[in-house]
């Protein structure tokens, strides 16, 4: 059934409405798995309208397969999604690739928060110069955003093949 889904574009961000689309899933399900799968966190901004990267658009279509296609109960898709993220962090940890694009970004592990709520998509925007931060943290915010960037280049290099 994933066949059948369209071709997921290079963009950036997705809003909710058109994840809804590309994953074959009703915005409401989108929102219900967030409470029931921790590994799905779209970055949220003004009026709490979700925005969602390439990575988790991978991750909904996953979760969709498990839960429609293979016939997973939420628990046992849930256990079934952390056992796949849990084996493909250690692949990543022996330096083999990823595969589907799980994102394994895990707040525990990664050492870095979200961007705050304020933050815009624009580059110049995310870093605010290190104007009124200390430096570690005019550090750690350039940090966040070119890491979030390498993350998203793999993924759509990894979906153009």
């Amino acid at each position: 059934m994933e066949n059948s889904l369209p071709s997921i574009p290079a963009k950036r961000y997705f809003t909710i409405g058109e994840v809804s689309d590309l994953c074959g899933v009703k915005p409401h399900v989108l929102r219900y798995w967030e409470q029931e799968f921790t590994q799905l966190r779209p970055m949220k901004r003004r009026g709490n309208r979700r925005y969602y990267q390439h990575h988790e658009v991978l991750m909904i279509r996953k979760i969709r397969d498990l839960l429609y296609d293979q016939g997973f109960t939420i628990s046992g898709a849930r256990n079934k999604l952390h056992e796949i993220v849990q084996m493909e962090g250690d692949k990543r940890r022996h330096g083999e690739v990823m595969l589907d694009g799980i994102e394994i970004m895990d707040a525990a592990d990664s050492g870095l928060g979200d961007f705050p709520d304020s933050a815009d998509f624009e580059d110049s925007d995310m870093l605010n110069d290190g104007q009124d931060l200390p430096d570690g943290q005019a550090a750690q915010q350039r940090l966040q955003l070119v890491r979030r960037e390498l993350f998203e280049i793999r993924d759509l290099l990894s979906a153009a093949h």
